[in-house]
């Protein structure tokens, strides 16, 4: 299920027959791109009614700002507003076909490793969309360290190697004050993977810090060194997201403008708007809709964005989303990115606890 936005427009102010029309013509104008006009309507809504009575109510479906009327037909277009009363309480859901969940459950198996899981998730949902994917990568602050090694390298440079809970291993180039030998690297290692291993990043740092103040004078020597390679070692990485699939927009209606597409590449390139926009939804659970201008960053403004947060342990570790023009199909991409960010919190709970 998802959760509306507030629009400023109450639905339940339309008739049965102005939430039909405009749901038959919404649904429509989805399938075919071209303005709906009274006589289309007439024939495939449904009512037992004139073509006047049908335009007199898509009249008034204009004037509370839900449809609008291109210049160049007689026929009339959703707005934004109007996709948003479409989605939140016309549009009718069904779950993911058994066969499509498969394929989400195959192609984002454990075992592949976090960052793998999120290339591939971006990148599925793209491809079963046909429009863009794009998957939050949470910080490594979140997840536990399993195990660190230093290495002694020319200068004054160490190399650490780091395995996390999921499985995940980064190696880091360390810039000390001074050089290090083997074997108090080999100290400092074992001095963190047997006090600070199975924390999180910033639990541990803290912990150390609390350590060092409270250490013995004897202690203070090594607990010093450990603080400095461990700051480094253990610092937290920037916030990502992986995107896939920019180049299915090009061309769609909607979306032929240059400068539109311009703008919204350079956005896709930059991250840091998307990455503003998936923030706000971390914390709210479901798949959340944003619709145009509704997401308050510019180069959105003709594109709808469907999320879902995913995470491991009920902590919620990233956003997955679509990208794609307003005038996509809701009810094929809302059970896409739902499925899709329930299986990958699956995959991520089985690579957490290996």
């Amino acid at each position: 299920m998802h959760r509306p936005i507030d629009s400023g427009f109450d639905s339940r102010a339309l008739d049965p027959r102005a939430r039909l029309l405009l749901r038959t013509l919404i649904a429509r104008y989805i399938r075919d791109g071209e303005p709906v006009g009274s006589q289309t309507l007439a024939r495939h809504a449904g009512l037992d009614v004139s073509s006047a009575t049908i335009r007199n109510i898509l009249s008034e479906l204009e004037d509370v700002g839900l449809l609008s009327a291109p210049h160049t037909s007689a026929g009339r277009v959703p707005t934004s507003q109007g996709y948003r009363v479409f989605v939140d309480s016309l549009l009718q859901i069904q779950p993911l076909a058994e066969g499509e969940v498969a394929r989400l459950r195959s192609e984002l198996a454990p075992g592949a490793g976090t960052n793998s899981l999120l290339g591939s998730a971006s990148e599925l949902v793209s491809a079963m969309t046909h429009f863009v994917g794009v998957v939050s990568v949470p910080k490594r602050e979140q997840f536990a360290f399993k195990h660190v090694d230093f290495v002694p390298m020319d200068g004054q440079r160490v190399l650490a190697i780091l395995v996390f809970a999921d499985n995940d291993v980064q190696n880091r180039i360390l810039h000390t004050r001074r050089s290090y030998d083997a074997g108090e690297l080999e100290r400092i290692a074992n001095h963190l993977n047997a006090h600070y291993a199975g924390r999180p990043l910033t639990e541990a740092r803290a912990l150390l810090l609390a350590e060092l103040r409270n250490a013995r004078q004897e202690m203070e020597a090594l607990m010093a060194q450990a603080l400095e390679l461990a700051d480094q070692a253990l610092a937290t990485d920037a916030e990502d997201m992986l995107v896939a699939g920019q180049t299915r927009l090009i061309g769609m209606q909607g979306l032929s403008d240059l400068d539109r597409l311009r703008e919204l590449f350079e956005a896709f390139a930059s991250k840091r708007e998307i990455l503003q926009v998936l923030e706000r939804t971390l914390r709210a659970p479901g798949v959340r809709i944003f619709i145009g201008e509704e997401t308050g960053m510019a180069p959105l403004d003709g594109v709808s964005l469907v999320t879902a947060p995913y995470g491991v342990g009920g902590r919620t570790l990233g956003v997955l989303g679509v990208i794609g023009p307003t005038r996509m199909a809701y009810d094929r991409v809302i059970p896409v990115v739902q499925a899709a960010a329930s299986v990958l919190t699956q995959a991520l709970g089985s690579e957490d606890g290996r």
